[in-house]
């Protein structure tokens, strides 16, 4: 196997010590950012003058070869996963192509900046991806209200009969969400910066100036670092990442238990395709939303993964320590559960049936237009504390003595208040009045 590094160690390691420490069998998804780093790398180090012109060519043939097998994924199929880390792999197969030309690959460069940057063209290329699949979900969401246009809800607070909604204002709630999560993801790929020149902490003996590079195989300029020690030791931009996606994963819990609330016989308002359903082993009736109970649960393993990397950094010494390798998996994970969960929920919202008359009878519930009934006081001239008063004692009645609303005739309305009459109560008992009546909403 080969090293990256050895010269002064008089034994060999210890074969528990490379199980140990070893990380190819996750990190080998940097296989491709550290062929891209590597291209940008020996550029560098041939305007440097540290590359002939014959030594460049056959160092990028080698690397565009092995990049190309990554993109087949034959790569991984023949992975040797003996290896320490995706790096030294890679840089065992550069040499077995490029020949000599492949022991100077590594000049001027440390694992520690090397890792940093591939870690960076990763998260620059998934937060793109993520992006694209908020997009898409939130598209799902505004073709589903725009397919049940019309249909109205009874809003919860304490996850009691609050106040009438309408379905495209609920599910807009959570299209606003999406947005702002989308554009966290692009504050977060803004903030990050691809520098090279770092070294192990130090920096190089490379002047600043040839650390200029721009490449189409590269979503940003490359610049020279402004401070190594910082550089190398920075794991600020994966931590942003996951509290990214950790809020995604909140949004999406949230969500899913909205759902699973409504597709149970207490709510039965919606019903969920059967292709997105599982059923019991044991109980021949059951129709279980699974699918939104793991998006719930792995809420809190976005959680963790994000309180993982905090608590990994928070005593570590400048600069680099080999526990940042840590920082890989939690990412990655994190990157993986989100995608999949975009991607069946965007599928499930497609495939989501309202039941109509199962919604209208919740909404008949007339508690729900007590504050409306307060607001055309209000509007009349009442003082809102005052409108507030007669309304809840008015609802009070109805519940004490059983009798509706809208059966009450203006001589018993009247004694709540003058203004009160059977034929505004039924003007405004409706869900379609209610909704529309609400005019600071920028529809």
């Amino acid at each position: 196997m080969t090293k990256l590094w050895g010269g002064r160690f008089s034994k060999q390691t210890h074969k528990l010590v490379e199980e140990f420490t070893k990380s190819i069998h996750f990190d080998q998804k940097l296989a491709k950012y550290d062929c891209l780093g590597s291209l940008a790398h020996i550029a560098i180090l041939k305007k440097a003058g540290l590359l002939t012109n014959q030594e460049h060519s056959k160092l990028a043939t080698a690397l565009r070869s092995i990049a190309k097998t990554i993109e087949d994924r034959s790569f991984f199929k023949n992975i040797d996963s003996s290896f320490e880390d995706i790096h030294s792999y890679i840089q065992h197969l550069v040499e077995k192509k490029a020949g000599k030309a492949g022991l100077k690959l590594h000049t001027c460069r440390s694992r520690n900046d090397q890792i940093v940057l591939d870690m960076k063209l990763f998260c620059l290329d998934e937060l793109k991806i993520t992006q694209t699949m908020l997009k898409n979900f939130s598209e799902s969401l505004k073709a589903l209200a725009g397919k049940n246009k019309g249909i109205c809800l009874p809003g919860l607070t304490h996850l009691q009969h609050a106040m009438i909604i309408s379905l495209s204002d609920y599910l807009g709630a959570y299209q606003e969400m999406l947005a702002r999560d989308h554009q966290r993801l692009q504050q977060i790929h803004d903030n990050i910066r691809l520098t090279f020149g770092s070294g192990a902490i130090a920096g190089t003996s490379i002047s600043a100036s040839a650390y200029y590079f721009t490449s189409s195989d590269l979503p940003k300029a490359i610049d020279p670092t402004a401070n190594s020690i910082d550089v190398v030791s920075d794991r600020d931009f994966i931590i942003e990442t996951l509290s990214g996606l950790a809020v995604i994963g909140m949004h999406l819990s949230r969500l899913a238990e909205d759902v699973i609330l409504w597709a149970s016989k207490e709510f039965d308002f919606i019903d969920i395709d059967d292709a997105f359903c599982t059923g019991s082993s044991l109980m021949p009736q059951k129709k279980n939303p699974d699918v939104l109970e793991l998006v719930r649960g792995y809420s809190g393993r976005l959680y963790g993964n994000l309180v993982n990397v905090l608590v990994m950094m928070k005593g570590l010494p400048l600069s680099y320590n080999r526990d940042m390798q840590l920082d890989k998996e939690p990412l990655f994970d994190s990157f993986e559960i989100i995608q999949k969960e975009l991607a069946v929920l965007t599928e499930l919202f497609k495939n989501v049936t309202f039941k109509k008359e199962n919604i209208a009878k919740q909404i008949d519930d007339e508690s729900l237009y007590a504050t409306d009934l307060s607001d055309y006081l209000v509007q009349k001239g009442v003082a809102f504390k005052e409108a507030h008063a007669i309304i809840g004692k008015l609802i009070q009645h109805k519940y004490q003595s059983g009798q509706e609303l809208r059966t009450m005739d203006d001589q018993e309305l009247k004694t709540f208040h003058p203004l009160l009459n059977s034929r505004m109560i039924n003007k405004i008992i409706d869900p379609e009045y209610s909704v529309k009546s609400k005019k600071s909403i920028k529809r």
